[in-house]
């Protein structure tokens, strides 16, 4: 499903290679997983006046220089007269860098074929108003299901100003994520396990409620070996503050983020309180249980992407509170049964089947012996 960012696609003739050239500029993009936050994801490929590439070039936060500018580095004299395929609409304003814009213009860029435009307000709309401007001709919609697939993160915190939820679960065949004695090692098999740290690679912070933190005790850590830009911050929803300060969690809370959202009544235990913060955990009060006030909190932070890790209760907080972005569950071949086996997702729930929460554009992969399946909640129609 489309959102706003995405520009209605113009009565463009694509031809193969604007296909081919969009395609892999979204390829360069990718790249830049875990390095860009809070920036987006941004590849750009040059093509001369021959139709030969004669630059390529993606984002890195940390190296400054713009995907588009790194490609017209590469391409050289040979941008003059040439097109920029670019995965996202180029910048107009001064900020860390010089405007893209006018990079792309003083280089003799022709051409520019963007799919969609960028949310961020210093930049939306902007970058293709100053290229039109400058007699750049500047077409656009052209992959734009994927480019907003791929900025997805990005997009919607410049939308909402919040994080953007991902839910993710391991169940067994019987939907439970653990045994009648909070057994959860190992539900899932090791294909799905790994697949796991791809995704707590692509996320600015993991988030798990007090009863996982406190049965499993886990480290929350990005173990994919990939490059990432900042750490993985691990956040958890604690009302009654029952994290021990013995966990792993708290252990390591100086070398990797802990955030613990806690209620009012935790107050009482000042001492705990002092031993976390000397440990390096950061400890926030909050009002009430809700979870929005906790996404408020980290959207503040610029935490654009959270990975919703469980338990039960926790997700059932999200899916109740309608928050839930994504969904990924890894179903294992394996039937747990017991009554007091928890199950995947907890909370209130729905009175009636046509109320639960149905995904759309689902995906489904074989890991091993598990299933991958991911959707986005759908859009239910009102009345």
């Amino acid at each position: 499903m489309l959102t706003t960012s995405a520009l209605s696609e113009e009565r463009v003739e694509w031809t193969d290679t604007d296909r081919r050239m969009m395609a892999q500029a979204l390829e360069l993009a990718a790249k830049g997983v875990g390095r860009v936050s809070p920036g987006p994801l941004v590849g750009c490929v040059i093509v001369d006046s021959r139709g030969e590439v004669a630059g390529e070039g993606f984002y890195v936060y940390e190296d400054v220089k713009h995907a588009e500018t790194r490609a017209l580095q590469q391409a050289g004299d040979r941008a003059r007269g040439g097109c920029a395929y670019v995965s996202l609409e180029p910048h107009a304003h001064h900020g860390r860098t010089a405007p893209c814009t006018e990079a792309l213009i003083a280089a003799g860029i022709k051409r520019v074929v963007a799919p969609i435009k960028d949310l961020n307000p210093r930049v939306s709309g902007e970058g293709f108003q100053h290229l039109r401007a400058a007699g750049v001709a500047v077409h656009t919609g052209l992959l734009a299901r994927e480019a907003e697939r791929l900025n997805e993160k990005y997009l919607h915190y410049m939308r909402t100003g919040l994080p953007f939820v991902h839910l993710k679960l391991a169940v067994s065949l019987d939907g439970k994520i653990a045994t009648r004695t909070g057994d959860s090692r190992w539900v899932a098999g090791p294909e799905s396990r790994a697949r796991v740290q791809e995704l707590r690679h692509e996320y600015d912070a993991i988030l798990v409620g007090a009863r996982t933190a406190a049965i499993d005790d886990p480290l929350l850590t990005d173990r994919s070996g990939l490059q990432r830009r900042l750490p993985l911050v691990r956040v958890v929803m604690d009302d009654a503050l029952e994290l021990s300060p013995q966990s792993r969690l708290a252990r390591t809370a100086l070398q990797f983020p802990v955030i613990v959202f806690t209620g009012p009544g935790a107050e009482r235990d000042t001492n705990t309180i002092k031993r976390f913060e000397a440990q390096g955990v950061e400890i926030v009060r909050t009002k009430s249980r809700d979870v929005l006030p906790v996404l408020k909190e980290l959207g503040s932070r610029a935490i654009q992407s959270v990975l919703v890790e469980g338990g039960a209760g926790i997700a059932g907080n999200f899916v109740d509170a309608k928050l839930i972005n994504k969904v990924t569950f890894f179903v294992a071949p394996k039937i747990v049964g017991g009554r007091e086996a928890p199950s995947a997702v907890g909370g209130a729930g729905v009175d009636r089947m046509a109320g639960a929460l149905e995904l759309e554009d689902v995906e489904i992969i074989h890991r091993g012996r598990d299933v991958e399946i991911t959707g986005y909640p759908g859009m239910k129609d009102e009345g």
